[in-house]
């Protein structure tokens, strides 16, 4: 298997964002352990952007924390997603899904020619 790429730029919040709605509560870990399982082991989160990210998505509003015990028994903080972090979820999710649209125009041979 080839290596692993990282998460592609500006689309790391809306992973979270997205996990936090599918999952519920979650530690910095768990939440990157489970982008890495839906990419099926494609991508590689680094931890040390995962946590500046969930920082800024808190002083956003987009999620909240809270400390408790992990499933090995360790203190570990917990995110969850936040009513205002669920629109913004659907604002992201719009925004990807134009942009996607919009990429693929130019890579389909034909497509969007007058």
């Amino acid at each position: 298997m080839g290596e692993k790429a990282d998460v592609w730029q500006g689309t790391l919040a809306l992973m979270v964002l997205k996990t936090l709605e599918t999952l519920g509560p979650l530690h910095g870990y768990g939440i990157a352990r489970r982008i890495e399982q839906t990419s099926g082991d494609l991508l590689s989160v680094n931890y040390g952007t995962l946590y500046p990210a969930l920082l800024k998505l808190e002083q956003e509003g987009y999620i909240t924390s809270e400390w408790g015990v992990s499933a090995n028994n360790r203190k570990a903080k917990f995110y969850r997603l936040t009513r205002a972090g669920r629109k913004q979820l659907g604002r992201e999710a719009r925004a990807w899904d134009q942009t996607t649209a919009i990429l693929a125009r130019f890579l389909s041979p034909g497509e969007g020619r007058s």
